[in-house]
């Protein structure tokens, strides 16, 4: 199915949900640390999809292969936090552009272990990747903040989730998948946030004037992986990818407005460059799948 204006209204909510996730997150971060931040996204995600598989009787299965499921959810546990970090401490900005990285690493790895062939424009979506990123971190000079390497570090964890996932959906229903992708999380959270010192029970650390900023978390978080699933579901990617890649203009912009962001060109080239890549090998994709 090829409807561009589903492609859009979902995209724009997609693109608005991304946004308002980096807002509340970064708004919590002054009560919460991060470890408590993404457990209660996953409390708020639990009773949302138990909610709708109960309404609309359906089952959510076992965690099959349970190895792929844990796999998968350690690495979104570790790039989730990593992330969450990054909008912390960084230009939100440089964070979503360097989440671009994701489709890259998402590709190296299913040529290493799906058996997926290595094409030419796949290599190239990699070294624009790593080119693009250059750009952005500009190793050596004055500007170059070293947190920005986590956020590199999430979207190479973004990579493994990704490719995971391919791989569960050959036998896992969506809704199973973030069923048990909140289940596992949520004690990861919780268990790291008292290994370092934090307490099991935070709620006394919230207040109501806190509230607003938690629905936000818990509604974009999900509404945001919705409405991209909906976006490619009307479309193609090489019709999203482009339209997702207004994410940074607009993050940016969010930046400026609410925290006073200075809008730097040469993120927006870089990921300009990484994006190029990706646009090019899906470009390929298309073309050799007929």
């Amino acid at each position: 199915m090829r409807d561009m204006k589903r492609v859009v209204m979902w995209m724009a909510g997609a693109l608005v949900s991304f946004s308002a996730l980096a807002v509340s997150i970064r708004s919590l971060s002054h009560g919460l640390n991060v470890y408590e931040i993404l457990a209660v996204r996953n409390v708020g995600g639990l009773v949302a999809l138990l909610g709708y598989a109960l309404a609309r009787r359906e089952r959510v299965a076992g965690p099959f292969p349970l190895r792929i499921h844990l796999l998968r959810n350690v690495f979104h546990f570790g790039g989730q936090t990593a992330w969450s970090y990054g909008i912390t401490v960084l230009p939100l900005a440089t964070v979503f552009s360097l989440e671009f990285t994701s489709p890259a690493w998402t590709t190296l790895l299913a040529v290493l272990f799906l058996g997926e062939r290595l094409t030419a424009a796949r290599l190239g979506a990699v070294v624009l990747g790593f080119i693009g990123v250059m750009v952005i971190l500009r190793p050596g000079i004055e500007g170059f903040q070293p947190a920005a390497l986590i956020v590199l570090g999430a979207a190479a964890c973004f990579g493994v989730q990704l490719t995971t996932t391919k791989f569960l959906t050959g036998t896992n229903s969506v809704l199973t998948i973030m069923v048990w992708m909140n289940l596992m999380q949520l004690p990861m959270y919780l268990g790291v946030n008292v290994a370092t010192g934090g307490p099991l029970w935070f709620g006394g650390l919230l207040s109501w004037a806190e509230a607003p900023a938690l629905a936000v978390l818990c509604v974009a978080g999900l509404l945001a992986h919705v409405c991209l699933t909906n976006a490619f579901r009307y479309g193609d990617a090489i019709m999203v990818v482009p339209i997702d890649f207004l994410r940074i203009p607009v993050i940016a912009t969010v930046g400026m407005l609410l925290y006073g962001e200075r809008f730097d060109p040469v993120i927006l080239l870089g990921a300009a460059i990484i994006v190029s890549g990706i646009a090019w090998n899906l470009y390929d994709s298309r073309r050799r799948a007929g």
